[in-house]
């Protein structure tokens, strides 16, 4: 039987025309017709000031960092249960990290642990949107205003998932997004960097412009680009943005095909819930994107029996995510707080396989071998 892997990046049938239209116009470095095709969809969609497009959300999530004026000293607040990415953009800059433990209901950061870590070097609040799910935006936006901090959405997972209406990303200063093969838009490697306030608009584009204000003289703007601060190689190519776009005009069709899965996956696993088991848990206020489907087992031994039993059985399940506060690296800087629940994330959780073209067959294979692995295991 062939393996069914964890994930396969889904082409919908113009990447290669547009990559060669880009090819053609002679434009390829970045920066030209389908980076602001790409750039104009989402000013559309997320209905903010300006976009721009990264070569991968590492590098959106490094930008807002330099726009939020980060140094040596000052304080960012980030759940633990996130990539490296989210707290490297950070530590680069100097900054010293305060860690949120996960809820108990969802992976995501407990919003209400944030104030505690408070104090005169907080300088920002870093939202993860984990699996595409919001974190109360409400809570976090209220304790920035009290304090005056900036709130940076890592949105990496969340293309396409709102949040009371209000798409994430659009909602905090700057939201940052992934296009990277595994996501559910993809382009290989890509990102964005979303500005929804005003004032970090212009500088926005001088980082990402190495610096210099090179945009402002295309559009005769100023007489002569020069070096104005500081920045770096951020824009991908056209070739990149040409393959972004083709899969930006099928998002929705992308979406209701990866939702249908992630449903046959929810509606198959019901069962599960009577044996401790966690399904993905969906707050009233938030929406599914479907970009993970995840269980929950009751310990690190059963999640490692389950993915060997899925081994065994030709799927390829993975885990993923050490708690940052524990890792080699930031271990000796943290202050020693316990995050029971990410901890319980870090060692039980276990993904699913999820991409357009699984088919209806493939997920009840899926789901028939883990409710024959737990119902024969109770």
């Amino acid at each position: 039987m062939k393996i069914i892997g964890f994930n396969s990046p889904y082409l919908v049938g113009n990447e290669i025309k547009y990559i060669k239209k880009a090819i053609i116009s002679e434009k390829i470095s970045g920066n030209g017709n389908f980076t602001k095709k790409c750039n104009t969809f989402f000013k559309t969609a997320l209905k903010n000031n300006s976009n721009l497009l990264t070569t991968s959300c590492t590098d959106a999530l490094e930008m807002s960092a330099v726009l939020a004026n980060i140094n040596s000293g000052d304080e960012v607040i980030m759940p633990t249960y996130t990539f490296v990415s989210t707290a490297n953009a950070f530590i680069l800059r100097g900054a010293k990290l305060k860690f949120i433990d996960s809820r108990k209901d969802h992976p995501g950061m407990d919003e209400d642990k944030i104030e505690q870590v408070i104090n005169e070097k907080t300088k920002a609040i870093v939202s993860v949107h984990y699996a595409g799910v919001a974190c109360d935006m409400d809570k976090i936006l209220a304790i920035a205003k009290k304090y005056n901090l900036i709130v940076i959405e890592d949105a990496a997972q969340a293309i396409d998932s709102f949040y009371k209406g209000k798409l994430l990303g659009s909602i905090g200063d700057m939201g940052c997004f992934s296009f990277h093969e595994t996501k559910n838009i993809q382009c290989g490697e890509g990102g964005l960097l979303a500005i929804n306030n005003l004032k970090f608009k212009d500088r926005a584009e001088i980082i990402w412009e190495k610096g210099t204000n090179r945009s402002a003289f295309w559009r005769g703007e100023v007489d002569k680009y020069n070096w104005v601060d500081i920045g770096s190689s951020y824009l991908p190519s056209e070739i990149t943005a040409a393959f972004l776009y083709a899969q930006l005009e099928e998002i929705k069709n992308i979406q209701n095909k990866r939702k249908a899965i992630w449903n046959q996956y929810n509606e198959g696993l019901s069962s599960l819930k009577n044996t401790g088991v966690g399904l993905p848990n969906i707050p009233y206020y938030a929406t599914n994107n479907a970009h993970m489907f995840y269980l929950v087992c009751r310990s690190k031994d059963q999640r490692i029996q389950l993915i060997e039993h899925l081994k065994k059985n030709n799927i390829n399940a993975v885990f993923h995510y050490i708690c940052l506060h524990d890792s080699p690296y930031y271990n000796e800087k943290h202050d020693g707080r316990e995050m029971p629940s990410a901890k319980r994330y870090e060692e039980c959780l276990v993904r699913l396989p999820l991409w357009v073209g699984l088919s209806k067959q493939q997920i009840d294979f899926i789901v028939n071998v883990i409710l024959n692995f737990y119902f024969q295991r109770v």
